[in-house]
């Protein structure tokens, strides 16, 4: 096709080797799963330093980790495109999640909000893990963004059931306890996300154990779904790792 006929004209490339930033551009968009989860990665590192805060530095650095949160969301949404599911259904749970973010920085005392918040970020959450779950199985072919989808699965699981678990907490007050402590209270959503992490890698029980019968059927789902996960998952790709290597 000549010139003149071109729809689309392709813009003039540049001579010379591609610059750094080309290559950390080309690097973000070869591997969406990386990105997301370094970034979740580096907020679990970040979130004690606000949770220590005192007065409004407290508050502030909590304004933050939210917007922190609102980079990860679009991150997932992010990586989820780059899966076979379907991508407006993300976006359909994100936006709804975007507003009720907001709302909990406008009206941190208003426990409607925070149930609507916490339910609406557990399904997005687990929505964008079945995503990252037909990515990994969509082919008989190991690649290295699939790798880190392995990773960024189990953090993103474990981030849906975090909030999933503040959700019961709001239904079912005084579900969870911490060890030692007298009476239970109300667990921070950092401290669910211990709890989650923990029961999510079968590594034992954590000093916050779930203490009413609902929350203790919600840990049981994920004590199940982790163990699924390690069998059906991480089995699979060191399969094909291997299988691949000796072809």
């Amino acid at each position: 096709m000549s010139a003149s006929l071109e729809l689309w004209p392709s813009s003039p490339r540049r001579s010379g080797p591609p610059s750094r930033v080309d290559r950390l551009r080309r690097k973000v968009n070869e591997l969406p799963c990386a990105l997301l989860l370094f970034t979740q990665l580096a907020a679990l590192v970040a979130y004690p330093f606000i949770e220590t805060r005192a007065g409004d530095v407290r508050e502030t650095g909590r304004a933050i980790f939210g917007l922190i949160g609102l980079v990860v969301l679009f991150l997932a949404v992010r990586a989820v495109r780059a899966t076979p599911a379907l991508t407006w259904v993300a976006v359909g749970l994100g936006g709804p999640v975007v507003l009720l973010t907001i709302g909990e920085a406008v009206w941190p005392t208003n426990d409607v909000v925070a149930f609507w918040s916490a339910l609406l970020h557990a399904l997005f959450y687990f929505y964008t893990g079945y995503g990252l779950l037909r990515y990994m199985f969509a082919d008989n072919w190991v690649t290295r963004d699939e790798l880190y989808a392995t990773g960024a699965t189990f953090t993103v699981v474990a981030w849906g059931f975090a909030y999933l678990y503040v959700a019961v907490q709001l239904l079912w007050p005084n579900s969870f306890t911490i060890y030692g402590e007298a009476d239970p209270g109300t667990r921070t959503w950092f401290e669910l996300l211990y709890l989650s992490i923990t029961t999510m890698t079968s590594t034992g029980l954590s000093d916050i154990i779930a203490v009413e019968p609902h929350a203790r059927a919600f840990v049981l789902l994920q004590q199940i779904a982790g163990m699924l996960y390690v069998a059906l998952v991480v089995a699979r790709l060191v399969g094909l790792t291997i299988a691949r290597f000796r072809q």
